[in-house]
C-alpha cells in the first residue's frame, strides 16, 4: 500500500479546473518531485493534501485512509507537514519560539494545567523547550535562537520554517519551491540538508521545485504537471528526454 495515494482528483473554482483527474503515489521512504510550467497546479496539489482545498473530485489516501474532508489540523496530526513557496514564519516571535509552537502539536498536557501552572505544566514546557534547542542545533540556528525570525537571513528562515515543519513529527513532507530567492551555493547546501533530514527522519518526501538542478539531482521519481493534469511521470532521465515535457516547457519539441 502506497503511503500517499491521489486518485483521479480534480478541483474546480467556479468550472474553471485548477487540477483535473490527477493520479499520483508516493511509496514510503521515497523522495518524489513535483514538476510543471508557472500555473499547472502543483501548489493546487499541495492545498489539496494539506485540507486547504477540498477535490471536487477523486480520493486521497494516507496511509490507506481518506484525507477528504479533513481539516488542516487533523491531517498535520495524522503526519503531513509543508512548507510554503514564500516562507511563512512568525516574523516578530524568536527562533526558539517559532520552532516550540510546532511542538504544542503534541503537547500532553491539559488546558486546566496551563491555567493553574501545575507541576505537569512545567514539566511538558520543558520538554518542548528541550526538544525545539535540539533541532536548531541539527540546523545550526541555536546561535540564532532568541533572534526574531524576521532578522535571519533568507537562507536561514527556509531553514527554520523545515525545522518547524519537522518538529510536528511528520511522515511525509511537502516543500513548496525550498530553494526559490536562493544563490547556487545556498541551493547546494540545500540539497545536502533535504536528503540529510530524509535520512535522519525516516521521511517520505515530496518537492516541488523550478530548479532543475536541484529536482534531477536528489528526486527518484518525478511527476510533471501542465494545465492541471499529469503529462508525464518517471526517472529523471526519462523526464530529461520527454518529449511531452520539453514541448510543456519550451513550446516546442525539439529534435
Amino acid at each position: 500500500m502506497p503511503l500517499l495515494e491521489l486518485d483521479k482528483v480534480t478541483c474546480e473554482f467556479g468550472g474553471l479546473r485548477a487540477v483535473s483527474e490527477v493520479s499520483l503515489h508516493l511509496e514510503t521512504g521515497e523522495l518524489v518531485g513535483l514538476i510543471g510550467p508557472n500555473g499547472a497546479g502543483k501548489t493546487t496539489v499541495f492545498n489539496l493534501l494539506t485540507g486547504v482545498y477540498a477535490p471536487s473530485e477523486g480520493r486521497i489516501l494516507f496511509d490507506g485512509a481518506s484525507l477528504v474532508g479533513w481539516a488542516p489540523w487533523r491531517i498535520n496530526r495524522a503526519g503531513i507537514a509543508r512548507t510554503f513557496q514564500n516562507i511563512r514564519l512568525f516574523s516578530d516571535m524568536t527562533v526558539l519560539d517559532n520552532v516550540k509552537i510546532a511542538y504544542h502539536n503534541h503537547v500532553r498536557h491539559g488546558v486546566m494545567s496551563s491555567i493553574l501552572r501545575l507541576p505537569t505544566y512545567f514539566r511538558g514546557e520543558q520538554e518542548i523547550e528541550e526538544k525545539a534547542l535540539a533541532f536548531l542545533s541539527l540546523f545550526h540556528l541555536e546561535e540564532k535562537k532568541d533572534e526574531l525570525a524576521r532578522n535571519l537571513p533568507y537562507g536561514e528562515q527556509r531553514r527554520l520554517e523545515i525545522a518547524r515543519a519537522l518538529a510536528t513529527e511528520p511522515r511525509l513532507l511537502l516543500l513548496d519551491e525550498p530553494a526559490a530567492g536562493m544563490n547556487p551555493q545556498e541551493t547546494r547546501e540545500l540539497m545536502d540538508l533535504i536528503a540529510f533530514i530524509r535520512e535522519r527522519f525516516s521521511l517520505t518526501i515530496l518537492l516541488i521545485e523550478h530548479d532543475m538542478s536541484l529536482v534531477m539531482g536528489i528526486c527518484e521519481r518525478i511527476y510533471v504537471l501542465d494545465h492541471g493534469m499529469v503529462i508525464a511521470q518517471g526517472s529523471p532521465k526519462e523526464i530529461r528526454s520527454n518529449p511531452k515535457v520539453i514541448e510543456a516547457y519550451l513550446g516546442e519539441v525539439t529534435s
